[in-house]
């Protein structure tokens, strides 16, 4: 599609430790279009927010290496670009919004400079235009008294608006793409509301696209158009955010649901967790990686990697399961296809 404003093709990342080379990343692929939002969810530790700052360049490297892929903005690949070539793109093209704002923001700076500075050194304003333009960004994400805010303290600010501070920050250089990292996990339901309604807002006002990273399903089903599903490292799933919801076709895709509490007339059903941990990515298995929890396995499951399986065409409905082969068991609760494979 033409409109793709990011192309991520088989990334792969991996950490040198003590105890050898942790394969945190392993062949991930997404893309995401103008204006939509795209989640990346999965429990703690799948590699959802490695992914994300293997593009944005913010891996250590050592320990980290990129070992495969690409990942193009606009056509042009960025992935893996020394430091001072990332920074022509990273806050510019693609802005960042951290789980945690009080470590993000510098606290011995006041609100204002902070994102002056990020004006100054990107759009090369003057102090005093970068001031008004900050006052500006904070009063486009609702921060009252805007003028007065911008000459306090991160200390002498809430945890929401703290995370409106970091949106306001994140937008000041017209990004094509604002990566969310956990945007909400620190914040009360209600504050919780407020920001992803936020965020929906300046999306449609400033036409831009949203890679939202979480575990949390319920602000998936708020804010996604489509979601790709994690695990291991690796992703297994990818559709419509009603495709993930309602015609679920991998084995964890269905697990993660029935661990998520619910408020309608099903509430009180009993959450059925996970059985098992992760597999060890310092060895990861040759086969599906979701063999040994997934209640479905079959033996070619153990020892061969399921390639993608296309769901549904008009969608871009996809599955990494050998249930979704011809000759797999039919599963009730899990949506096969007519079972052509994808390669």
């Amino acid at each position: 599609m033409n409109d793709r404003v990011l192309e991520v093709e088989d990334l792969g990342v991996e950490f040198a430790t003590y105890g050898g080379n942790v394969k945190a990343v392993r062949g991930v692929s997404f893309s995401v279009t103008r204006g939509e939002t795209l989640a990346i969810v999965g429990e703690s530790g799948c590699g959802k927010s490695v992914t994300v700052q293997a593009v944005m360049g913010l891996i250590p490297i050592p320990p980290g290496k990129i070992t495969s892929g690409s990942a193009r903005l606009n056509g042009e690949n960025i992935l893996g670009l020394p430091p001072r070539e990332a920074n022509k793109f990273r806050g510019i093209k693609i802005g960042m919004i951290f789980q945690d704002p009080m470590t993000s923001l510098n606290p011995t700076m006041t609100i204002g400079d902070q994102i002056s500075e990020t004006l100054m050194v990107h759009r090369h304003l003057s102090h005093a235009n970068a001031s008004l333009k900050a006052v500006e960004l904070l009063e486009k994400t609702h921060i009252p008294e805007a003028a007065k805010r911008a000459r306090q303290y991160p200390f002498e600010f809430s945890g929401g608006m703290l995370q409106r501070t970091m949106i306001a920050q994140s937008l000041a250089c017209n990004p094509s793409i604002l990566i969310a990292d956990e945007p909400t996990t620190a914040l009360d339901v209600t504050i919780q509301a407020q920001i992803l309604e936020l965020m929906n807002e300046l999306q449609r006002t400033e036409n831009m696209s949203i890679i939202l990273i979480t575990h949390d399903l319920a602000v998936v089903a708020k804010m996604a158009d489509r979601v790709a599903v994690m695990y291991a490292g690796e992703v297994v799933e990818t559709g419509s955010v009603n495709d993930i919801f309602y015609h679920s076709s991998h084995p964890y895709t269905l697990g993660l649901k029935d661990a998520m509490p619910a408020n309608r007339k099903d509430r009180d059903k009993k959450l059925t967790p996970i059985d098992g941990s992760p597999p060890d990515l310092f060895a990861p298995p040759d086969g599906c990686g979701y063999f040994a929890r997934c209640p479905h396995a079959m033996k070619v499951c153990e020892s061969n990697s399921p390639g993608e399986f296309i769901i549904a065409t008009d969608s871009d409905h996809f599955s990494r399961c050998w249930l979704q082969h011809a000759d797999a068991p039919v599963v009730d609760e899990l949506h096969q296809t007519e079972n052509q494979h994808a390669g």
